[in-house]
């Protein structure tokens, strides 16, 4: 672990490499595990406003989820998240044709409808932020259902922060990105 600026970050995401394999995968992320996905305060007024732009693009199936429970819900953990269908996939989600899991609010932005692309944690997997009162934590997330993405940016050799640098430079700013590219050029002289 290191510090930058409020943040500790794992050296985990500098060390192992990932793309997205959603050929393979099929976003298995946005349909396995126990929660929706985190949802930040800010965030969840958005997701509220938001709503009836994204609505044409959302499954009925994820539509009467969130009628029913709402736009974020509050997790086990006292986080907020998206609320699931079935208790399994996000509320969000779409499928293609050949059944790859896509994100209704992407799609909407995509399309032109809103100008918000999808929360933020996302965006930023396989890495994931935990907010303490005084920092935040910067870690991977190393799940079975990445192991193509993990093979795929082996084979690439793009590192996580590589990966998600968009996503990172959005959450922690361009000045932050930089210093974490120092650190991981000092790591590997």
């Amino acid at each position: 672990m290191f510090q930058l600026g409020k943040t500790i970050v794992s050296e985990e995401i500098i060390e192992n490499d990932f793309v997205c394999n959603l050929s393979a995968c099929k976003g298995a992320c946005c349909v396995d595990g126990e929660a929706g996905a985190p949802v930040e305060d800010e965030e969840t007024q958005v997701l509220h406003d938001i709503y009836e732009d994204i609505k044409p693009f959302l499954r009925q199936e994820g539509i009467d989820a969130i009628e029913e429970q709402g736009t974020f819900v509050k997790g086990w953990d006292g986080e907020w998240e998206t609320p699931l269908v079935n208790e399994s996939e996000c509320a969000y989600v779409t499928f293609s044709d050949n059944g790859t899991a896509l994100c209704g609010i992407e799609q909407a932005y995509n399309a032109g409808k809103v100008n918000w692309k999808k929360p933020i944690s996302c965006s930023l997997y396989p890495v994931r932020i935990k907010q303490y009162q005084e920092f935040a934590a910067v870690n991977y997330h190393k799940w079975h259902i990445c192991d193509d993405a993990c093979s795929l940016g082996k084979e690439l050799q793009i590192p996580v922060y590589k990966f998600v640098k968009e996503a990172l430079i959005q959450k922690f700013g361009e000045a932050w990105y930089a210093e974490l590219e120092q650190v991981a050029k000092d790591m590997y002289r």
